[in-house]
């Protein structure tokens, strides 16, 4: 297998909104809140209109991207018995991805994301982890991870206790290791253990402009490279309008955005670059086309699957 993502499972669910549903909401426009209370989540839902839903998860977005570019690739995700957690199961077989979890009656159900899209196509994320939040070591298959070129991991992911454990599991019996940030609210709360596992233990990190500026408490964007360059590693940085820029020891190549693009809606952008990246690494193309064909499918996805809502 080429590569396998471990990440939260969770249900995505589109919507569009207007600013002042964020106002009102008291959400902060373009990060990702985490909810705990399922009747705090309920209560939102219920003034939405749903405009789509579909298998997601950021790790699981990636490795749909990878499927659908020709690779042969594996999910590991907690979903519960429950009608969700199949209809999950059945995405991602429908897109060839391997599954590999079995599914059993949880306390709590399957996860859920609120994706809320303003008119300016920004993202707003509410998330309920539900039983995604809970998984453990024994939900991870160090079969599977061995027989895995690369395994993908998501900041979202990470959480002390059993997750954590999963983590570790994950990261010892891997022979290469990529992982994303994933969100600025992710690395803020996760800090030091964020950069331990970038210096240490992490062969690709993919992060954006803001989350590594402040994982490293950089002054400007030339420490991030100073910092990166220290590393001897790859650090991919999407960085906006200003495009993005991976880094492996000395080498810094830089990829300009594409211009002229109908921006429909930002969801899912970044978890396609990833994927687009990665597809170029485990295909031995040079540093700068991966980071091309990175580009490349996060244009398709502001385009193509937005444009469908």
């Amino acid at each position: 297998m080429k590569i396998l993502g471990i990440g939260n499972a969770i249900v995505d669910v589109i919507c569009k909104v207007e600013d002042d549903f964020i106002s009102k909401n008291s959400l902060t426009k373009s990060t990702m809140k985490l909810i705990f209370d399922e009747r705090e989540f309920q209560s939102l839902l219920k003034n939405l209109k749903i405009e789509k839903t579909i298998s997601g998860g950021s790790v699981a977005n990636s490795i749909v991207g990878l499927s659908q570019l020709g690779n042969e690739v594996g999910f590991i995700g907690k979903v519960s018995d429950d009608e969700l957690g199949a209809k999950y199961e059945q995405g991602l077989k429908k897109e060839n991805v391997e599954y590999f979890y079995n599914k059993k009656k949880e306390d709590l159900p399957t996860g859920t994301c609120l994706i809320l899209v303003t008119p300016d196509s920004e993202r707003t994320m509410c998330t309920f982890l539900g039983t995604a939040g809970k998984i453990n070591e024994n939900d991870v298959s160090s079969e599977a991870i061995r027989k895995s070129e690369i395994i993908l991991l998501e900041g979202y992911l990470w959480d002390e206790g059993d997750p954590k454990k999963a983590f570790e599991k994950a990261i010892q019996s891997a022979n290469k290791v990529a992982m994303s940030l994933s969100d600025q609210f992710c690395v803020d709360r996760h800090k030091p253990h964020f950069l331990e596992l970038v210096k240490s233990k992490l062969d690709i990190t993919f992060a954006n402009e803001q989350e590594i500026i402040s994982l490293i408490d950089a002054k400007n964007f030339e420490d991030v490279i100073a910092f990166s360059k220290s590393l001897g590693k790859i650090v991919v940085v999407t960085r906006g309008e200003n495009g993005a820029v991976a880094i492996k020891g000395k080498e810094v190549v830089e990829c300009g955005i594409k211009h002229g693009l109908k921006i429909v809606d930002l969801t899912g952008a970044g978890d396609l670059f990833a994927g687009g990246f990665l597809h170029g690494h485990v295909n031995n193309m040079s540093l700068k086309e991966s980071l091309a064909k990175g580009t490349e499918m996060s244009s398709k996805i502001i385009q193509q699957i937005g444009a469908r809502l």
